[in-house]
């Protein structure tokens, strides 16, 4: 069961913000908006989408790794797992 079962419902409905923000995007260009406050729009999605990756991360930490604490070959796939995502987002 994934880690973020419990906070499934913050987390769709951040996304569903998420998807609102990208629809207000859609509109500024459609409208042929300023750059800079397409750009700054494009810069509050990416901050949404940080929030909602650092959270399923954060449920990751706390309910895969803990759980696998007493298994080392286990806790150390799930670690190496986790700093690989990590990895990841510090990338995008």
């Amino acid at each position: 069961m994934p880690g973020y079962t419990e906070s499934k419902d913050q987390l769709q409905a951040r996304l569903r913000r998420v998807e609102g923000q990208v629809r207000g995007l859609q509109r500024l260009v459609d409208q042929d908006a300023y750059c800079i406050d397409v750009l700054t729009q494009i810069s509050a999605v990416n901050a949404a989408l940080r929030k909602v990756a650092v959270a399923l991360l954060d449920d990751h930490l706390r309910h895969c790794v803990r759980d696998a604490a007493s298994d080392d070959v286990r806790s150390d796939a799930i670690v190496t797992e986790a700093t690989a995502a990590i990895d990841r987002l510090l990338k995008s």
